[in-house]
């Protein structure tokens, strides 16, 4: 057992688990800022360009009922089911704009990254007479003895 709990420690204590750990509590925070995003500002404004309508509200009445029910929990309540497209229009939004604000932001780390990669490596000095790489402060190529001319510092 004590091997076991043992290596349960090294497994959770690694990097990688605690840097996941990590990511999934600010996605987790993030999907609450996106799901903000689509009902307190895109919803309203869909519902405007929709002459008011609350697109989150829309659903049709499945039973057959002679009682036009006006709103989802109205129908809840007196136990008719519903097929909830407005909600589905909602997650659906929801979804596209949180795989939006994803690309955007692995598009913005891969940039970062592109710019912080290593400068080329400098240009290996050769021997005029061999062509063989020579040390940047030789004075004679270690491959064909010749004489160098003096190196140019930069």
């Amino acid at each position: 057992m004590k091997k076991f709990i043992k290596e349960f420690k090294e497994f959770a204590l690694k990097g990688n688990v605690m840097d996941m750990a990590v990511g999934v509590i600010i996605g987790a925070a993030f999907g609450k800022i996106v799901t903000s995003l689509v009902n307190d500002i895109f919803m309203p404004i869909l519902s405007l360009i929709t002459g008011g309508t609350n697109v989150s509200g829309l659903f049709l009445q499945l039973a057959n009922t002679e009682t036009p029910y006006a709103s989802v929990e109205a129908a809840k309540e007196a136990g008719v089911a519903t097929l909830n497209y407005g909600l589905f229009i909602q997650t659906v939004i929801d979804f596209v704009l949180m795989a939006l604000c994803i690309f955007l932001f692995v598009k913005l780390i891969s940039s970062l990254r592109k710019k912080q990669e290593a400068a080329p490596a400098p240009e290996v000095r050769k021997c005029p007479f061999c062509l063989g790489p020579v040390a940047d402060t030789a004075t004679r190529c270690p491959h064909c003895t010749s004489e160098l001319p003096a190196p140019t510092l930069k």
